[in-house]
C-alpha cells in the first residue's frame, strides 16, 4: 500500500503539491493524471526520495522494493540480454555467490532460493519482454551502445520490468515506443503482479491497464475508481453537482445577508440577525470546479480542391544509399484520405512517409504526384530545428514579412499558444508548446496532404483531442504514424500495414491488429460481444466523422468563399479610401470623387450584407459540427 499524507512542496516560490493526500491499496495499478506542469514527475520523485517535501510524508511498506525507468539509457557494450538480466540483483548476486561458496548448506540454500525467484526461466522471461519492446533474438545478443537513445530506452524499460518491483513507476513509458510496442505494454502491465503508479497521456493506456485514476490539480489528489473514461465521467458528474451546490449556497447566503442587513438595527430583530451572522462566518464557501480546457489546435485548409488522385503509386521501391528498403508498392492517396500507417519500428513506416513528402527519391516503378500539391510534414525530431533564442513571433515573422504585428502574433494565436507565451524564446517552451509552433509552422501554407509522425509526444490528454477535432475539421488529407490507439481510432479512415518490406491495406480494426502483435498471425479470432460491439461502435465513429466532413463540404466552401468576398470588399474600400482621403481629387475631378463616394457606400452596405451571411454561416457550421 502507498500513502501519501498532507504533502506539501514548493518549486521557486511556486507552491505545487499543498497539503495533497492519497492512499492507494495493495497491488493496484493507478493512473497519475493532470496537465503539463501540474508536479506528476515531482510527485514520483517525492515518492523515491529524490526529493524531499517541506511537509507531509509518504509510507511504502517496508522491505517493498521499488523500481523505475533509469534516466540514462545503457550504452555499454554489455548484451541486451544481459542487461535485462541484470537488473535482477538479488539473483545476479546468488549466481555469483554460487560460483565461489563452498559451503554445501550455503550452496543448497543459495539453489533453494533460486528455485523460489524461478532463476532457471530467467532468460526466456527477459527475452520475452525485449521481444515484446521490439527487439528480435539476434538484436538482443547485440551490445548496448550498437542501438541509438531511443532503443535503449526500451532497454531500460525492459529491466526495471524484468526486476519486478514491488512498486513499479513508470512516467511516459510509450514516448520511446511504436504502437506495437505500446499494445504490448498494455497487455503486459494489466497482468503485473504488483503495484503500478503510471504517468501518461495515453487514453487508451489509461482504459486497459489500470483500474484506478489518480487526479492531481490545484496542488490535490483525487482518488478515482476505474480506468479513465471512469474517472473524466466522475470528473464531470461531480463538477455538474459542486455547480448546484455552489449555487444553492450563494442564494442561500444571500438570503441570510440580505436578513442581517435589514433587521440588524431592530431590537426586537437583533439577536436572530446576530444568529444568521455567525451561521455566515461558520458557512465554508463552496468553490466552483472550473475545468481547464485546452487551447484549440486548428489546421488552414488548403485551397483549391485536386483531382484524385493527388499521389499515384505503381511499383514503387525506395530506401537508402541505393540499397531498397520497401519495394513494389501500388497503392493511391486520395484528396480526403485518413490513412494511419501500421507496422513496428524499422518496418519503413518513417522511410515511406519521407518517400511521399520528396525526401527520399523513388528507386523504382512510377510516381505521380498533383503538380499543384503542398504537402506539410510533422516528426519529432524536427523540435531541435527551432531556433532556440528566437521565440514563436519571430518564427512566423519571417512567413510573413510584409504583414503587420498585429496579424502575426494573431497567426501565432491560432497555433495555440497563449498571447503570454508568444514572447518566450523556443528553448524555454515546453515539449507542448514546441510541439504546437511546430504543427503550426508545418502547415502554414494551408497544406493538401498532411503527414504526422508521432505529433502526440508532448501533448497532454486535453492536447491530444483538441488534435484529433483539429485532425476530424482538417479538409485535406492525412497520413499518421502514432503511438496512440485512441488517435488512430478517431482520425484514420484507412488503415496501411508496413512489413516485410512493402506496404499495403490491412482489412482488421485495430482489436485485430493488438490480436496479431499479442498472439500471432494465425491466432484465431474469438467472438467476445462486448468486444465485438466496442469495434463495431469505433467503426460507426469513423464512418460518422468521414460522413460529417462529406457534409460539412458545401457549408465550408460558403464560408470561405464569403471570407474571400469580405477580403475583396475590404481592399476595395481601402484603395477607394486612400484616393478620397485627397481634398485635390474633389477639386481636380469631381465627377470621378462622387462615383468613387457612391461606389464606396455600395461596398460598405455589401461588405455589412456579407458579414452578416458570414456569421450566419458560422454559426450553422459551429452547430453542425
Amino acid at each position: 500500500m502507498l500513502q501519501v499524507s498532507d504533502l506539501t512542496y514548493r518549486i521557486g516560490g511556486r507552491l505545487l503539491i499543498d497539503n495533497a493526500s492519497v492512499t492507494l491499496p495493495g497491488k493496484a495499478k493507478t493512473g497519475l493524471v493532470g496537465r503539463n506542469g501540474a508536479g506528476k514527475s515531482t510527485l514520483f520523485k517525492l515518492i523515491t526520495g529524490e526529493l524531499s517535501s517541506e511537509s507531509g510524508s509518504v509510507q511504502i511498506p517496508k522491505r517493498a522494493r521499488l523500481g523505475q525507468v533509469a534516466q540514462e539509457a545503457p550504452g555499454n557494450e554489455i548484451s541486451l540480454i544481459d542487461t535485462v538480466l541484470a537488473a535482477d540483483t538479488e539473483r545476479a548476486q546468488l549466481l555469483a555467490e554460487a560460483e565461489t561458496e563452498t559451503d554445501p548448506h550455503r550452496i543448497a540454500d543459495i539453489h533453494m532460493r533460486l528455485a523460489d525467484i524461478d532463476a532457471h526461466s530467467a532468460e526466456a522471461r527477459a527475452g520475452a519482454i525485449l521481444s515484446g519492446l521490439g527487439f528480435d533474438a539476434e538484436a538482443q545478443k547485440r551490445p548496448c551502445s550498437a542501438f541509438s537513445g531511443g532503443w535503449r530506452m526500451r532497454v531500460a524499460l525492459a529491466a526495471v520490468l524484468f526486476a519486478e518491483p514491488d512498486l513499479l513507476l513508470l512516467d511516459e513509458p510509450t514516448n520511446y515506443l511504436d504502437l506495437e510496442g505500446t499494445l504490448w505494454l498494455e497487455n503486459y502491465l494489466a497482468r503485473y503482479p504488483h503495484q503500478v503508479l503510471l504517468i501518461s497521456h495515453d487514453r487508451d493506456l489509461l482504459n486497459k491497464a489500470v483500474d484506478s485514476i489518480v487526479h492531481l490539480e490545484g496542488g490535490k489528489l483525487t482518488y478515482y475508481s476505474g480506468g479513465y473514461d471512469s474517472f473524466d465521467r466522475q470528473r464531470r458528474e461531480a463538477m455538474i453537482l459542486q455547480a448546484k451546490a455552489k449555487e444553492k449556497q450563494d442564494a442561500q447566503r444571500k438570503h441570510m445577508q440580505a436578513f442581517v442587513d435589514r433587521f440588524r438595527a431592530k431590537a426586537t430583530k437583533a439577536r436572530q440577525a446576530q444568529s444568521r451572522l455567525k451561521m455566515l462566518e461558520k458557512m465554508e464557501p463552496i468553490a466552483a470546479l472550473t475545468e481547464e480546457s485546452s487551447r484549440p489546435i486548428h489546421f488552414p485548409n488548403p485551397e483549391g480542391r485536386l483531382s484524385p488522385p493527388i499521389i499515384k503509386m505503381d511499383k514503387v521501391s525506395t530506401g537508402y544509399d541505393g540499397k531498397p528498403i520497401l519495394k513494389n508498392i501500388t497503392l493511391n492517396i486520395d484528396t480526403d484520405d485518413r490513412i494511419a500507417l501500421l507496422g513496428a519500428n524499422g518496418n519503413g513506416k518513417s522511410t515511406f512517409a519521407k518517400l511521399i513528402s520528396d525526401r527520399l527519391p523513388a528507386m523504382g516503378g512510377e510516381m505521380a504526384k498533383s503538380s499543384k500539391l503542398k504537402i506539410a510534414f510533422f516528426a519529432q525530431h524536427q523540435l531541435d530545428e527551432l531556433r532556440p533564442t528566437e521565440n514563436a513571433v519571430d518564427h512566423v515573422r519571417l512567413l510573413m514579412p510584409d504583414a503587420p504585428e498585429a496579424k502575426v502574433r494573431a497567426r501565432v494565436a491560432r497555433f495555440g499558444l497563449p498571447t503570454d507565451r508568444m514572447d518566450t524564446p523556443a528553448k524555454d517552451l515546453s515539449g507542448g508548446e514546441k510541439a504546437r509552433l511546430l504543427l503550426g509552422l508545418a502547415t502554414f501554407h494551408a497544406p493538401h496532404l498532411l503527414i504526422l509522425d508521432e505529433p502526440t509526444n508532448h501533448l497532454d490528454i486535453d492536447a491530444r483531442e483538441a488534435l484529433v477535432l483539429a485532425l476530424n475539421e482538417f479538409e485535406g488529407a492525412v497520413v499518421l504514424i502514432s503511438h496512440d490507439r485512441h488517435l488512430v481510432e478517431a482520425c484514420a479512415d484507412r488503415l496501411w500495414l508496413v512489413s516485410n518490406g512493402g506496404v499495403a491495406p490491412y482489412d482488421g480494426d485495430m482489436e485485430d491488429y493488438k490480436r496479431l502483435i499479442l498472439q500471432g498471425p494465425d491466432a484465431q479470432r474469438k467472438s467476445d460481444p462486448a468486444e465485438d460491439a466496442q469495434r463495431e461502435n469505433a467503426q460507426e465513429k469513423r464512418k460518422e466523422a468521414a460522413q460529417k466532413r462529406i457534409q460539412l463540404k458545401p457549408l465550408q466552401e460558403k464560408i470561405r468563399a464569403a471570407e474571400k468576398e469580405m477580403a475583396r470588399l475590404q481592399e476595395k474600400i481601402e484603395k477607394l479610401d486612400e484616393a478620397l482621403a485627397d481634398p485635390a481629387f474633389f477639386q481636380t475631378d469631381p465627377d470621378r470623387a462622387t462615383k468613387f463616394a457612391k461606389e464606396r457606400a455600395f461596398c460598405e452596405k455589401k461588405l455589412i450584407k456579407t458579414e452578416e451571411e458570414w456569421l450566419e454561416l458560422s454559426a450553422e457550421f459551429e452547430e453542425a459540427s
